[in-house]
């Protein structure tokens, strides 16, 4: 038998990557650096240089998670589009990443809970909630949206939106739902934010 080999060139990538994929596949309870160890043929120390335990794998994969959720969520709107075509892809990217990644989803809120959290993780869990507030505000400046602040406006809206996401996720939607289904998210969502146009406000 061959002995297992300490260095991997970037094992912190690895090991992130095969702990998401067997999160996806058995769940968090599953995950044991000493298995991630032996599945990537280093030895069972090799782990510890990048993660001093399986909570700390557990933060980095929830952290790496939030990236890449900021990411769908400031993709698919051009510079200057309308309040409607933004708000339609933030949640098109929100619910796109749900639906993909049901289990780290999971993860990334349970996590973030903790009150063990680290402030980094705590920033990054918080970035979504920034980013909604920051399109509404922008849209009450262009009068698309209806006064008001800016969190009030967008807690329902959120539950909406994360509520279709966990129904699509957990596959109590047919694929065809979802797709029209979506759309009537989005339109309930413009109903919410627009204008009392009886008012001007």
């Amino acid at each position: 038998m061959h002995p297992r080999r300490y260095h991997h060139g970037d094992l912190r990538a690895a090991l992130l990557e095969r702990a998401e994929q067997v999160l996806r596949e058995k769940g968090p309870a599953a995950l044991s650096l000493r298995e991630l160890a032996r599945d990537l043929e280093v030895s069972h120390a090799a782990p510890s240089r990048h993660f001093k335990d399986k909570q700390a794998l557990l933060d980095a994969l929830a952290l790496a998670g939030f990236e890449r959720l900021d990411t769908a969520l400031t993709t698919g709107a051009a510079p200057g589009s309308s309040f409607a075509d933004r708000l339609g892809a933030l949640v098109r990217g929100y619910v796109g990443f749900a639906t993909a990644n049901p289990q780290l989803l999971d993860l990334m809120y349970a996590v973030k809970h903790d009150p063990q959290a680290t402030e980094a993780l705590t920033a990054a869990a918080q970035r979504g909630l920034l980013r909604a507030a920051e399109l509404v505000t922008e849209g009450q400046r262009t009068g698309e949206v209806r006064p008001g602040p800016a969190e009030r406006l967008c807690l329902p809206a959120l539950a909406a939106v994360h509520g279709f996401a966990g129904l699509a996720a957990g596959g109590l939607l047919p694929p065809e739902e979802a797709a029209a289904g979506l759309d009537d998210v989005v339109a309930f969502v413009l109903r919410g934010c627009a204008p009392d146009r009886t008012t001007g406000t």
